[in-house]
């Protein structure tokens, strides 16, 4: 699958998932950034919704009944059982297009998606780790107050992710991405410069802490 609809920081976090780990972790991505732009377009939230509404059903529902031809759906398919937990990244997302300005509970909505996505990656790659929810939650608020032009929003989004912001601890080899997207959201609070936050990341990818 082409990468070029990942952001830069999944494309960096992927380039240090061990081989094994890549395919799910390539697939988790993916479906995070087709309801990234799916929101977006927030100017049509009724469109968005039931965008996100299919992808919620295809999950719920398993690979049985899918229809061909979506390269996205082909990669998800080796999830198995972990698929409907992934309808929680969706209803995340989902809880975005609520009318400004943005709920905190809204913002809470959407890291506890992606923690729950994570959750379900690291049980699919037999690699689970009580810390990865915490790491998880961290990288979706800091990833959303990034990308927040109010600045009432931005201002709650970052208040929540320094609240998540625990101590750096290391996770399993095949959760190595989270580690490096973690990284990248403590840098970012932090005030360090894209040049020392991309370094921070690389060695952690590297290292692993």
């Amino acid at each position: 699958m082409d990468h070029a609809e990942l952001s830069p920081p999944q494309r960096l976090a992927l380039a240090y998932a061990p081989r094994r780990a890549q395919p799910a972790w390539r697939a988790l991505f993916a479906l995070d950034a087709r309801c990234a732009g799916f929101v977006r377009a927030r100017r049509e939230p009724m469109l968005a919704q039931i965008r996100l509404a299919w992808w919620r059903e295809r999950l719920q529902e398993g690979p049985a009944n899918w229809p061909r031809g979506e390269p996205l759906l082909a990669e998800l398919a080796a999830w198995g059982a972990a698929l409907p937990v992934l309808a929680g990244l969706v209803d995340g997302w989902e809880a975005l297009l609520a009318e400004g300005p943005l709920p905190p509970a809204a913002m809470t909505d959407f890291a506890d998606g992606r923690a729950a996505a994570v959750d379900a990656l690291a049980r699919h790659l037999d690699s689970s780790a009580a810390a990865a929810g915490a790491a998880a939650r961290l990288w979706a608020l800091a990833d959303l107050a990034a990308h927040l032009a109010d600045p009432e929003e931005r201002a709650a989004a970052t208040a929540q992710a320094r609240a998540a912001a625990a101590p750096a601890t290391r996770l399993p080899r095949a959760l190595r991405p989270l580690a490096v997207l973690a990284t990248l959201a403590r840098a970012e609070l932090a005030g360090r410069s894209p040049a020392r936050r991309a370094l921070a990341a690389i060695r952690v990818g590297i290292a692993g802490i």
